[in-house]
């Protein structure tokens, strides 16, 4: 990828983080050009688990999934619709297990390939990617642990590293 070519990122929150019995109950998206995308996602009949810590850092109820929430299928048709390529995630053992999750239930395959941020980053970036995410996330005033937002901080922590050209940060 090219320096100046900025990636799209993705994120998900989720029923807890059990990699066995979890699910994803929200993602988000931030396109290249900054452009963000989200959904609730409505528990699939087959999806039972709950975590009330999980519920205590995301925000999310499992009543209002159900009430608010968007069909797993027309979810991964968005998703389907939006991404190509390779999108990237900060998380990828839990991003990944929730994204098979999700279309396995729809049963449906990704249109794009989920990589972890790591794959970009070179070793000075990766040194400084977690101070200049607090730096973000300080800037631009937004709650954590919702997934358009991290998806949003992921966007902006890239473009401060490489994008604009402060890969050099000391």
């Amino acid at each position: 990828m090219q320096p100046d070519s900025c990636p799209a990122f993705i994120d998900f929150e989720a029923s807890s983080l059990d990699l066995i019995a979890s699910y994803p109950i929200e993602v988000g998206l931030c396109l290249p050009d900054g452009t963000l995308h989200s959904w609730l996602i409505r528990p699939n009949r087959q999806w039972q688990d709950w975590s009330d810590s999980a519920e205590a850092i995301h925000g999310i109820t499992r009543s209002r999934l159900e009430q608010d929430g968007r069909p797993v299928a027309e979810v991964v048709e968005q998703l389907n619709g939006l991404l190509s390529g390779q999108v990237f995630c900060d998380a990828w053992t839990f991003d990944s297990f929730w994204l098979h999750r999700l279309y396995r239930a729809a049963g449906e395959t990704p249109a794009f390939q989920l990589e972890s941020i790591s794959m970009l980053l070179d070793q000075t970036q990766v040194r400084h990617w977690s101070g200049v995410r607090q730096q973000v996330i300080a800037e631009l005033g937004l709650p954590v642990h919702r997934a358009a937002n991290d998806a949003l901080i992921l966007h902006h922590t890239w473009q401060k590293l490489t994008c604009r050209g402060e890969a050099s940060v000391q």
